[in-house]
């Protein structure tokens, strides 16, 4: 009886894990990035598919605006940290943690990386964007 309680527990959280995983940004509101200037957690009944990916927002309008053009939302450099692509590595970005450079947002790995962005981002974009010309020719 305890082995068939574990291996239905296990189950629903693998369950849970995997749609977790198909979560675009950990659920945060892409949108608000760059309208609210702050990482929002999107609702889980405000949502589109986009990608292969759930992408969730905090208001209906917000859906709206990235359903009409997702590629002015979605994270530039495929949501890698800007700063580890400027040093010629591949991490994935933090989404609690972004700067919204002219009309994108890019994600980073940590508060620190934040602000070597902001310190001289043009330098930090450039070299960033030539390595991800590299990686995905």
């Amino acid at each position: 009886m305890i082995r068939t309680i574990a291996l239905l527990l296990s189950l629903t959280f693998a369950s849970h894990a995997a749609q977790a995983q198909e979560w675009a940004l950990d659920g945060m509101d892409p949108v608000s990035y760059s309208r609210e200037g702050a990482a929002i957690p999107g609702r889980s009944d405000i949502v589109t598919m986009w990608r292969g990916k759930s992408w969730h927002f905090a208001t209906e309008d917000n859906r709206t605006a990235f359903e009409a053009n997702p590629r002015a939302f979605a994270p530039g450099l495929g949501g890698l940290c800007v700063v580890a692509l400027s040093e010629g590595r591949s991490e994935p970005g933090n989404p609690r943690y972004f700067a919204v450079i002219g009309q994108r947002t890019y994600l980073l790995r940590s508060e620190a990386a934040r602000r070597r962005l902001l310190a001289d981002p043009q330098h930090v974009l450039m070299q960033a964007k030539a390595v991800w010309a590299r990686l995905h020719p």
